[in-house]
């Protein structure tokens, strides 16, 4: 089971400089691959539970905020020969899909194919309110915006006539340089989540779920890939980026007996410039890379 890295990557406290040295050392020590988040802006206080901490708050708070993931990607690319770079996730529905389309491409050329497009639609209404993005038919955007930037990257001449968007017929360079287009992994784990995974042939990236949820969760999309004649689950990859509790090394074998393709894991919360490779040092043999 491949081994990849997920950066919250809130700043402050984090820096240029500790990004930098973190992505060296992982592209050198063989982590399959490095991840990132996404919210353009936070809110002290929100109606919704934030669904992957048991007491419902979004653990980052005060004075900090979550780098801005394709700007990010693109630096880490700049700086990197071969580890792949993932958004888990990118907030589609929030987003122009002409500018996110052209975003993918563009560090999907940049870095030579390395880009996996982790997507999500999305929990916190404030967040789609501030960007004036209608919150209760956010799936059905996402699902609509996909489908157009498919053609963005994919179709020399692009055109699209949708619920949300309507785009006459017009070019979009660079194309990606995966084909047909970078992967695209669906972050989640309910049923709504599972019926995109089928309803895009896409993958599937769960966060907060142990073995046991991982295989009832891989039952189901069997069961609905089965239904709709679309392909066998053996050709989903499913990522995992589980709570920090149930990541570590013990964990692995029982993950992959479940189904799972990568584990996404963590560095420690105080890690610093000088302690990246003391930390990489250790989680590279906890976890047998390399």
């Amino acid at each position: 089971m491949r081994i990849g890295l997920f950066l919250g990557l809130t700043v402050p406290p984090n820096t240029r400089e500790l990004l930098a040295a973190v992505a060296r050392d992982a592209d050198a020590r063989g982590i399959e691959s490095l991840w990132l988040g996404e919210h353009v802006i936070l809110f002290d206080e929100h109606d919704k539970a934030y669904p992957y901490a048991t007491s419902g708050d979004f653990p980052i708070k005060g004075e900090s905020g979550m780098a801005e993931p394709f700007t990010t990607l693109s630096f880490c690319a700049a700086i990197t020969s071969r580890i792949r770079l993932g958004t888990a996730v990118c907030l589609v529905p929030q987003r122009n899909p002409l500018y996110n389309a052209k975003e993918v491409a563009n560090v999907d050329w940049l870095s030579g194919g390395r880009l996996d497009f982790g997507i999500g639609v999305g929990w916190q209404r404030e967040e789609f309110e501030a960007l004036r993005v209608p919150f209760d038919d956010r799936g059905r955007r996402n699902d609509e915006y996909i489908e157009l930037m498919r053609r963005l990257w994919c179709d020399p001449v692009s055109s699209f006539d949708g619920e949300f968007w309507q785009l006459p017929p017009c070019r979009a360079y660079p194309k990606p340089v995966q084909q047909p287009h970078p992967p695209i992994h669906i972050g989640g784990e309910s049923d709504v989540a599972l019926r995109r995974v089928v309803r895009l042939g896409a993958h599937w990236f769960p966060f907060n779920l142990d073995p046991a949820g991982v295989t009832r969760g891989r039952a189901r999309l069997a069961q609905l890939l089965a239904d709709a004649g679309n392909r066998p689950i053996d050709d989903v990859i499913i990522t995992v980026s589980p709570s920090r509790d149930a990541t570590g090394p013990e964990h692995v074998a029982a993950f992959a007996d479940a189904g799972v393709h990568q584990l996404v894991t963590r560095l420690p919360r105080d890690v610093t410039v000088e302690r990246v490779e003391q930390s990489m040092d250790e989680l590279t043999k906890a976890y047998s890379v390399g």
